[in-house]
């Protein structure tokens, strides 16, 4: 498959504050737009898409893009119950509003109406309710750093007995059942992603697959899962276990890296 767009970001540690990215794809972020594609909801059993043997050849390797955040910051003028997101502050701080005469509030002496509270932060659904409250309303703007990788483009593959699966899959990727894209909401991919089905493991089709159109090496490092105690592998924790928002787990896994030249039988049909 062919993992192409302006801004991609394959995060491993994402927190709100600071969202990494990789300089891969990783294979949790791939199962995962599989998934998408095939119309799974994030609390599906991931089944059979959880053995997939895993690989991506950097054809593009794209540069790294900070963006950096300042978000929230500022004060308010209006009533506190026109813009606290937080349904039980806003109507704690009407109540003591109605009550307060001038422009000190309430039992707050000393704070001003005009400018007593910031833009609400940290955005959630309460739990008991499910309307959304603020977890964070003060003054204070919040800075957030994200990394991208910017014009980069990949080859991924998969690989699994099942070849029904395979066909299942790709035709997906071409006809997603859900919207696709790179690591996050605001990298959907562009163009052909599909590259179809071929009979090989993924270090013969990874070998004989051409190059991208703009890939700026002829020898990509590439990326092959293996197993515990292959020469050279290394641990990585992006093997998918199951993507409920409420209990998201990966486990470990192994691969190696190499360098490789391709000897294309295998040709792109790309629409970009």
């Amino acid at each position: 498959m062919r993992l192409a767009s302006p801004l991609q970001s394959w995060g491993a540690l994402a927190r709100f504050d600071r969202r990494d990215t990789q300089p891969r794809p990783t294979k949790s972020a791939v199962v995962g737009l599989i998934a998408a594609a095939l119309g799974h909801d994030r609390t599906d059993d991931l089944g059979p898409l959880t053995s997939l043997r895993f690989a991506t050849r950097a054809d593009r390797p794209g540069t790294a893009l900070r963006d950096f955040h300042i978000v929230g910051g500022g004060t308010y003028p209006l009533r506190p119950r026109d813009l606290i997101t937080d349904h039980r502050r806003a109507a704690k701080a009407a109540a003591a509003l109605d009550q307060a005469t001038g422009p000190a509030f309430g039992h707050l002496p000393g704070q001003s109406v005009t400018h007593w509270y910031g833009a609400p932060k940290e955005i959630a659904p309460d739990p008991a309710l499910g309307t959304l409250i603020a977890g964070n309303t003060t003054r204070d703007a919040m800075m957030t750093t994200r990394w991208y990788l910017a014009d980069a483009a990949f080859v991924a593959a998969v690989q699994h007995p099942d070849e029904e699966l395979l066909n299942r899959i790709s035709h997906a990727l071409e006809h997603p059942a859900r919207l696709l894209w790179l690591g996050r909401k605001s990298c959907p991919p562009t163009g052909t992603i599909s590259g179809g089905v071929h009979t090989g493991t993924l270090e013969t089709i990874l070998n004989t697959t051409a190059l991208l159109p703009n890939a700026t090496t002829e020898r990509p490092w590439a990326w092959f899962e293996t197993t515990n105690g292959t020469h050279g592998a290394v641990q990585t924790g992006d093997q998918p276990v199951t993507f409920h928002p409420e209990h998201r787990t990966h486990a470990p896994r192994w691969e190696t890296r190499t360098r490789l030249t391709p000897e294309p039988t295998i040709e792109w049909d790309i629409i970009p």
